[in-house]
């Protein structure tokens, strides 16, 4: 097994970024943070989705993958009125091919987010 942290993205100090098991990725929770930074990016709903992306995006990379290995993506979100924003930006980012998901509201997350995601990836 294998911890990976990448530079870049911050995350609390309880975890890794992600741990590799065989050929299985298994990214952490991941919130819409500024690079280097603890502090949620502004814009609301969609900003922070897509920042969460682009940070999964920059894990992934960082494990030798990329979203065309993602087989699961865990999607929280604090408030369902806000799940159109939500998966409007996350449309943006995955297109006509997302992977499979769920989606799970109504949860108080770490650091006043909106959204929080983690997924579950296969290496080639």
């Amino acid at each position: 097994m294998k911890k990976v942290n990448v530079e870049g993205v911050a995350k609390l100090p309880s975890f890794s970024h992600a741990t590799i098991a065989g050929d299985v990725i298994y990214v952490s929770g991941t919130f819409g943070l500024k690079p280097d930074s603890m502090e949620l990016v502004e814009g609301g709903m969609g900003a922070q989705t897509s920042q969460t992306i682009e940070n999964i995006g920059k894990i992934l990379e960082g494990c030798g993958a990329s979203f065309d290995n993602v087989a699961k993506m865990n999607v929280y979100v604090s408030d369902m009125s806000l799940f159109g924003e939500m998966n409007e930006a996350y449309m943006d980012a995955f297109g006509e091919s997302p992977p499979a998901r769920i989606s799970i509201g109504a949860v108080e997350l770490a650091l006043g987010a909106l959204v929080e995601m983690d997924c579950i990836a296969h290496i080639d």
